[in-house]
């Protein structure tokens, strides 16, 4: 058991046709103002279901990435934002593999939650020194009985138009929920991880207790 391979996270499918899209943007292989092919073209392109294609579009959109025009269709909005959320998937990906170690672990050993916790704390103190250096490494925050919005679902919240920050994972009790759609709840006692510019801890906090 200790000696197999590292399992690399897979985001979910429509989550890598967002990623891709915006790169596509980023590389000027779509332009802003340009008008998008259409969700079956897409999701021709890309091999999947139209419904996929749709659920890429929708988190695009969430972002700002991308508009929709009604009647018309969906154009690309902003390049800038295309670029900071394909390099923060990318920059990211390392911190998501050392949380599945985290929870590799708890599946092996759930009568060591002491070893848990080591590991998570190891975690959490790298992050806090890498904070000052890449944006792209995530901040945490707890969110208590004392904060707004409980309950309520990523969607809900708008988390990235009043943060300008990215959702990368929701900690709740001993589950560590990796890339949350759109429809994850936050709770009270949950822990939320977030990736973002050198004010999107304290946007963040102002969201939940301000």
């Amino acid at each position: 058991m200790l000696n197999e391979p590292k399992k690399r996270i897979t985001l979910p499918r429509y989550q890598q046709i967002a990623v891709d899209i915006a790169e596509r943007i980023t590389e000027n292989r779509y332009s802003v103002g340009e008008k998008l092919h259409a969700r079956s073209t897409l999701a021709s392109t890309y091999g999947v279901s139209p419904e996929t294609t749709r659920k890429a579009i929708n988190v695009l959109v969430d972002l700002g990435i991308m508009e929709v025009k009604h009647g018309s269709g969906v154009y690309v909005a902003s390049k800038e934002r295309a670029k900071d959320f394909a390099l923060q998937y990318r920059d990211v990906q390392s911190v998501q593999e050392l949380k599945n170690e985290i929870m590799a672990s708890v599946e092996r050993q759930k009568d060591e939650l002491n070893n848990f916790s080591a590991i998570l704390d190891t975690l959490v103190t790298q992050t806090k020194r890498l904070n000052s250096i890449n944006p792209f490494v995530p901040f945490e925050l707890l969110i208590t009985n004392e904060a707004k919005h409980l309950e309520a679902t990523i969607s809900e919240l708008g988390f990235w138009q009043h943060t300008a920050a990215t959702l990368i994972a929701i900690r709740h009790q001993n589950e560590l929920l990796l890339s949350p759609g759109p429809y994850a709840k936050i709770s009270e006692n949950d822990t939320i991880y977030f990736v973002g510019n050198e004010l999107a801890l304290q946007r963040v906090e102002a969201f939940f207790y301000n």
